[in-house]
Formats: C-alpha cells, structure tokens, sequence
C-alpha cells in the first residue's frame, strides 16, 4: 500500500483540496483508494458522504485522535487490506509524536503552501519540524511541496518561488484558486470527475503531481534545468498499481465503507 500524506501545521493551506482530488483521481482510475481523515472537522469525510454513487468508490475512515491518543496507532483496522493508495488528510497544528507517527508511516509527503507572507513563515517553521522532531531527515518518504490558492495577481508569489528555492525541495506545480475546486468539495466529487472542456487547466495543474508520485521527476525550484536523481521517486505507475490487486480481500468491491465517529 502506498500512503500519501498531505500536511502543512497551518490551517487553510487547502489539504482537503488536495486530499479529495488526489484520491478522485485515482479511484477513477480504478485503484483501490482510502482516505484517512485525521482532521477533527472531518471535511473530507463530508465530501465523501456527498459523493455520488456512479462513481468509483473511495474507503473512508475517521482517525481524528481521540483523549489525546496519537492518530494512526491502529490504522490498518480502518482500511482495507488490499488497499493501494492511502491518503492521508491532517489538522493543522500537527506535532510531537502525531507528526512523528505519520511521518514514519509515509511513503510521500505532499505539503501545501499558499502564497501569503504569513503562510510562507509557518510553512517554513513547519518544515524544520518535519526534519528535526518528525523524523523525516532519516525517513524513508519522498517530500514535494505545492503551491495552493494561487491568483494571477498574488502579490506574494515572488516570495512563495524564493522561499521553495531556499527550502532545496521538489517543487511539484502551482494550483489556482479556482471556482472549480470549490464545485468539486460541494458535490463530492474532482475536477478529473467533471467536464473535462471545462477543468482542463485544473487537470493540467494536478498532473505534475501525479507524475512525481507515480515514479517521474521532480526539478527543485532552484534547478529547473536539470533533475537531481536523488528527487527521482522509482514507484510502478498508476497503471501497474491499478492492474496489481490484491487477493488478501477478494469480497471486496470497491464500495465505500465510511466508518462513523471512532472512539
């Protein structure tokens, strides 16, 4: 199972945005897909009880930590086990043994950042975190950052391409404030399930990141020309996880299972 953990400490940073069309995405491409949400506001758990029932199908599971437990202690009780891509939804605040927990259980971390000069001095406090208490210096998860709710106009963008040069990351694409994403949330479904005359620039904003997750490069913001092997993720494509499944579970038939409250 792959796990794709979307994370930034501040809130509004659009995790939820990127956590229901990254698992859309894949589910519409026939892989077996979960959502772990661990957000107290459980937002993707709401899109996910407006998805509509023509669709493929998409695991839900609430992880929200409950009597201060850290999340994740038992997670493969919420998900199935023939599972192939888990994406992981996460409050804002995240630290201390919750963040170290998810780090370790990681295969990818993708962290959002938008372009305001507020947003951009926690993302940077956030991503020494991730290094020095979360453990993700000597962890096995390959890490991109994404910048989320960009207009034509941001003021802030200049800054935001400085700050991810500084930060030596992979820096995967730029994705709009678009009114399309915000139709997406309200109906339970991704801009991959819309029209596609009228989502062809959100889908053209997605791609790169599918393409870094499924096993292509990524060039650092620094080095636009050249890619690093060391920002190369060797990982089957997503044709090769879809024609992959798992015989653990053959009952199960890719219909939801969205757990209630736990706890």
């Amino acid at each position: 199972m792959r796990t794709i953990l979307v994370i930034n400490s501040k809130g509004g940073a659009g995790k939820t945005t990127l956590t229901t069309n990254l698992a859309s995405y894949y589910a519409s491409q026939k892989v077996r897909t979960a959502i772990l949400d661990c957000d107290p506001q459980g937002s993707s758990l709401q899109w996910l009880r407006k998805r509509p029932g023509h669709l493929e199908r998409i695991h839900g599971a609430n992880a929200t930590p409950t009597n201060g437990a850290a999340p994740l202690n038992s997670h493969r009780m919420w998900i199935p086990d023939n599972t192939e891509t888990l994406i992981i939804d996460t409050p804002a605040g995240t630290k201390g043994l919750p963040l170290q927990n998810l780090v370790r259980r990681s295969d990818f971390i993708v962290i959002p950042v938008t372009p305001s000069p507020v947003d951009i001095h926690a993302t940077a406090d956030f991503v020494k975190d991730l290094f020095l208490v979360g453990g993700a210096r000597s962890g096995h998860a390959k890490i991109a950052v994404v910048a989320n709710r960009v207009r034509n106009s941001s003021p802030g963008y200049e800054a935001l391409e400085r700050f991810l040069a500084a930060l030596n990351l992979p820096f995967l694409t730029r994705i709009s404030d678009s009114d399309n994403y915000i139709r997406a949330v309200g109906s339970g479904t991704g801009v991959f399930e819309m029209e596609e005359a009228s989502t062809l620039a959100e889908r053209k904003e997605f791609m790169p990141i599918f393409k870094w997750l499924d096993g292509q490069a990524a060039v650092p913001v620094s080095d636009r020309h050249a890619v690093k092997t060391d920002n190369v993720v060797r990982f089957a494509n997503t044709e090769k996880i879809a024609a992959r499944r798992s015989t653990r579970n053959p009952q199960y038939d890719g219909q939801i299972l969205l757990f209630p409250e736990l706890g």
